[in-house]
């Protein structure tokens, strides 16, 4: 009863990293999945079709498509305004007036110094045009600006502090003007203005749409979500890009059959975008109006994906009239502390959800904040984990203590019970029966050591998910060859750590010393506790260390650092109470 007992507390222990994740962190519940379909493409060669949501909005067709050039190049291509801010540089297009040249100053693409900064957005036509256009749309027929029109302006500059404006007349009675400013981080704000100086009323819709051309390379891993999402009615909606390509939605103008994902929230305000691991652009409609939102799919050569919002309601310009809307963009790092601080301070619903921190935010998000506190206090986030190990620690020391004095008299037992199991060697029934009467006498319980173990699984998990989904653990160094806590130990012991200069087949995996330290202090916790009884038992029992080491060479070097330092910490815990019990040497087999 006893081995069994630990035997399965083993088994759900090893598989609890790989299985649990799922139930516990996965960013969309898994519901019934939309009836699997063949995939369309949505086009033809004669032009647009219309895509329901955001007015105005079309698909291009074939015959618009050009073959990809270079960024450089393309940049050339039409005036543009510089962007220099503190945190990214880049150009707005005056043709369509759109946002898609921005780079990010401050991150590089890998830890190397001399990496080049990561380039976020690009025009259309390039090799992955990702970008932000904003708009007005009409039911009725009347000029508008649109991706091919070329504004005008005297401005050259956009930086913080000096907001850039562009005009355009569409001489049929309406005048157009933009006004984009932004911050010192990664929030442009675009205020829309029309001026009627026909003789009759107009109502214009204000839209806004991001597109991106040519599914992204993601880490597909099931605790992070990447691609669109939004909040509507104070509801996070996250769609993989996978469910946005299956998706069935009618035109009701076209009547015809397109992939699409729409939201009609009840209430004002909101946010969309899309979102990668670290990045995000997203768009931010008036907080005061009533938009409507919706993902999209279709395919021209290559997946695209669009989100977009349309104003529900429109706006009526009398003649002689004016009318104004103004939107924020976000394109920029997913930094926890700029996303608060815009939820709070520009009223934007949950836009701190962004950052995937899973259905235990409550606990990921707290973690989170004491390690940028900690790191922030003593300069590094690889001692902000060992402090934080010990503040854990500290909390369920009692527990621990309770668990640990119960596994030492169950240690002191094993003498006893391995009388037993010789006397009855015959007889497994009564073999369980002395030993629970043996259990019950002594006051000792087989299954209280294992509560550290399901003690930690939570703080493993909230952890891994701190340092896998947030960006100010990107690239950040600990000591020595660890150079970013977010990446697994670099270092190999097929290659002698990295002595002997030899390219591995990709089948060979990467096990580094951390690794390798964790499964020692593992190996040396387990000769703390109780030995099982079964031959076969312990021999499972002495593969887990060896299992756990291969198993989280490939995690963030933090999480190992952790689970290491954790371990450390046990182990001295549980040897001090163990020679307090009278066990002279804790680590000798039962």
């Amino acid at each position: 009863m006893f081995e069994q007992r630990n035997l399965i507390v083993a088994i759900v222990f090893s598989v609890a990293i790989l299985v649990l994740w799922q139930f516990v962190f996965m960013p969309e519940r898994v519901t019934r999945d939309q009836t699997a379909q063949s995939e369309q493409t949505v086009g033809s060669s004669q032009g647009g079709v219309r895509v329901p949501g955001a007015p105005g909005v079309t698909v291009p067709g074939r015959s618009s498509v050009t073959p990809p050039r270079e960024r450089n190049a393309v940049l050339k291509d039409a005036p543009r305004i510089k962007i220099e801010t503190p945190t990214i540089f880049g150009s707005l297009s005056l043709l369509g007036g759109r946002i898609d040249d921005i780079t990010l100053k401050g991150y590089r693409e890998n830890v190397e110094p001399d990496s080049p900064p990561v380039t976020f957005m690009s025009p259309p036509n390039t090799t992955n045009p990702y970008y932000a256009a904003l708009g007005w749309s009409s039911r009725a027929d009347v000029s508008l600006p649109g991706e091919d029109t070329l504004w005008k302006t005297t401005d050259t500059v956009l930086s913080p502090g000096r907001p850039v404006t562009m005009r355009w007349d569409n001489g049929v009675n309406l005048r157009f003007f933009r006004t984009i400013d932004i911050d010192a981080d990664y929030m442009f704000t675009v205020s829309d203005r029309v001026e009627n100086y026909g003789s009759e009323p107009i109502k214009l819709f204000p839209e806004g749409k991001i597109i991106r051309k040519g599914k992204p390379e993601t880490v597909d891993f099931f605790i992070l979500h990447e691609g669109p999402l939004g909040v509507f009615d104070n509801n996070l909606e996250m769609k993989s890009y996978k469910k946005i390509k299956k998706a069935e939605f009618r035109d009701p103008t076209s009547k015809q059959m397109v992939h699409k994902i729409q939201y009609k929230p009840a209430n004002s305000g909101g946010w969309i975008g899309i979102t990668d691991k670290y990045w995000l652009l997203a768009l931010i409609p008036d907080q005061q109006t009533k938009s409507v939102f919706s993902y999209n799919h279709w395919r021209v050569d290559r997946d695209n994906f669009q989100v977009d919002f349309g104003d529900a309601d429109g706006q009526e310009i009398g003649a002689g009239e004016s009318g104004s809307i103004s939107t924020r963009v976000f394109a920029g790092a997913k930094v926890v502390r700029l996303l608060d601080g815009y939820k709070n301070d520009l009223g934007i619903a949950n836009f701190d959800l962004a950052v995937d921190f899973g259905l235990l935010f409550f606990l990921t998000k707290p973690m989170f904040l004491v390690l940028r506190f900690l790191s922030e206090t003593i300069g590094n986030f690889g001692l902000a984990i060992l402090l934080v190990t010990v503040i854990v620690k500290a909390i369920f020391f009692p527990l621990a203590n309770r668990s640990y004095r119960a596994m030492s008299k169950m240690k002191k037992l094993g003498p006893e019970m391995a009388k037993i199991r010789e006397r009855f060697k015959d007889d497994r029934q009564q073999q369980q029966k002395e030993m629970m009467g043996l259990y019950k006498k002594e006051g000792a319980n087989p299954i209280s050591g294992c509560l550290p173990i399901f003690v930690q699984i939570p703080v493993f998990f909230a952890l891994y998910k701190v340092l896998f989904v947030t960006i100010e653990m990107r690239h950040t160094p600990f000591f020595g060859w660890i150079q970013d806590l977010s990446a697994p130990d670099p270092l190999n012991i097929f290659t002698g750590f990295g002595l002997i200069p030899i390219s591995l087949p990709e089948i060979i995996p990467v096990i580094g010393i951390w690794p390798i330290l964790m499964g020692l202090s593992m190996w040396l916790q387990q000769r703390l506790n109780p030995q099982p009884m079964d031959k076969m038992q312990q021999r499972i029992f002495m593969l887990l260390p060896i299992v756990f080491t291969f198993i989280l060479a490939p995690f963030p070097a933090g999480l190992v650092i952790y689970w290491t330092w954790n371990n450390m910490l046990s182990i001295a815990q549980q040897w001090m109470i163990m020679r307090q019990a009278g066990i002279k040497n804790p680590a000798a087999v039962d």
